[in-house]
């Protein structure tokens, strides 16, 4: 005898819900951050199920890059403040650069710091 397989379906049913063009407006925007379809979006919130943004991920991404310019900079003025022979052109004004660009990266991994923790959804 054969073994007939059978595919369980699911029948789909559409719930609508009452929205103000507002709360439609942020409902889209936070489906798109956790990139999503709008219903899809929905249908996790209302089971329950976490959602995780996109933008988290594109942010931490940021981050590590950030981090490696940060490893880069700071081997350099490592290099500089050991006598390395690589470092004797460097002046002054070389090893200032430096430091300026390590404090306005440092900037920059502050403010996607900021952006992660402060909701980015409107209220």
């Amino acid at each position: 005898m054969e073994k007939v397989e059978r595919h369980l379906t699911r029948k789909h049913k559409q719930l609508r819900v009452p929205v103000l063009p507002s709360e439609e407006k942020m409902i889209k925007k936070a489906a798109v951050s956790a990139g999503l379809p709008t219903a899809a979006y929905l249908r996790n919130v209302g089971l329950g199920y976490q959602i995780k943004s996109v933008l988290d991920n594109q942010r931490v991404e940021q981050l590590a890059r950030i981090n490696g310019d940060l490893g880069r900079l700071g081997g350099l003025l490592k290099l500089w403040l050991s006598n390395d022979p690589r470092t004797r052109e460097f002046g002054k004004s070389t090893i200032f650069a430096v430091l300026s660009k390590i404090e306005d990266t440092q900037e920059q991994m502050h403010d996607i710091m900021r952006s992660v923790v402060t909701p980015k959804i409107e209220r």
